[in-house]
């Protein structure tokens, strides 16, 4: 029961880590048109990714991506002591890309870690990975960015062709009254799908120790918890994320910030739909790109997006290998 209780704390503090590590992709772009301020930004965010809550449980009705993320390795493989090692790998990662200021994957390095330590607890045995939920996950890692791209760049060339007329000065007025919305419902999509991640790891925890049968028997003070925890994170802000999100990829619009904002929502929702943990980052930055490309290629810093796939890509197998090492630590113990 008392490791139960540790696992739940450290839960809880990695969905908090989550929201201001990930809190740049919701307001990157908000912050950068200077819509609002960081600090009216990040409250604006912190308040839609606690509505999300409502939104998931009273309006779609059900966690597909909690349950996505608690399956990501056969219930009869799931141990406290892995669900443990894996926490704390992924939140060393989490805090050490934030450090550095790479806007890397939550949600990759929670599953990364989660799949490291059972492998490790196993001897190494790959048949512990439920490969029917994990690889929709790793082929998002090309196709959320590529989809946020795509639809970004589609719904900026509508804008610009219905919009070409408008007079730009009431054109920028209306835009930067758009990008309130369009922030919203991004804020609304990374709660959701994010603070869902924490879900399935508590729940798993849970059935491994017999306290709940099932995801579906999971208290509601749960997704409750999990959702506050994120959105007071996002509320913490994550300045050096929002630097590379907001202006160092590309110069950013009110109109391609209503663009990019939308897209990443369309594709969140999507996602979620699916029941596949997406990373919020990889899509946001995807259609960051996207309106960039409108205007030229040369228009978007691809140097800088190169150093953010390295980190996409590596984020996975490094919590791995950070599970496992803690796996090998905390075995000693325990």
């Amino acid at each position: 029961m008392t490791l139960l209780v540790i696992i739940i704390i450290l839960a809880f503090i990695f969905d908090y880590i989550n929201g201001f590590h990930d809190a740049a992709n919701s307001i990157a772009t908000i912050v950068s048109t200077k819509v609002l301020t960081p600090f009216q930004a990040v409250l604006w965010a912190a308040v839609f990714n606690f509505v999300a809550f409502f939104v998931a449980k009273y309006y779609i009705g059900e966690f597909k991506v909690a349950n996505s993320v608690a399956n990501s390795v056969f219930e009869q493989f799931i141990t406290l002591k892995v669900i443990l090692c894996g926490l704390v790998a992924a939140i060393t990662w989490n805090l050490f890309t934030w450090w550095l200021g790479i806007p890397s994957s939550s949600s990759h390095t929670l599953i990364g870690g989660f799949i490291g330590a059972a492998v490790t607890a196993s001897g190494g045995n790959i048949d512990v990975i439920n490969f029917h939920k994990v690889l929709p996950t790793v082929y998002f890692i090309v196709l959320a960015p590529l989809i946020g791209m795509v639809v970004a760049f589609i719904i900026t060339l509508i804008i610009v062709n219905v919009c070409r007329k408008a007079n730009p000065y009431r054109a920028e007025s209306w835009f930067k009254r758009l990008q309130l919305a369009s922030s919203a419902a991004l804020s609304l999509g990374h709660g959701s799908n994010d603070a869902q991640k924490v879900m399935g790891i508590i729940s798993a925890a849970m059935v491994s120790a017999g306290y709940i049968g099932s995801l579906k028997e999971m208290p509601d003070w749960v997704p409750l918890a999990c959702f506050t925890c994120i959105a007071l994170g996002t509320m913490s802000g994550g300045w050096k994320i929002v630097k590379t999100m907001g202006t160092r990829i590309t110069k950013v619009t009110p109109l391609e910030g209503v663009a990019a904002e939308t897209s990443g929502a369309i594709t969140l929702f999507l996602t979620e739909h699916l029941g596949i943990p997406a990373s919020t980052t990889h899509v946001i930055t995807g259609a960051i790109m996207g309106v960039g490309a409108t205007k030229r290629l040369s228009a978007v810093r691809w140097g800088v997006t190169v150093s953010l796939l390295w980190a996409w890509v590596l984020t996975i197998p490094i919590s791995g290998l950070l599970a496992a090492f803690t796996y090998f630590i905390v075995n000693l113990f325990i």
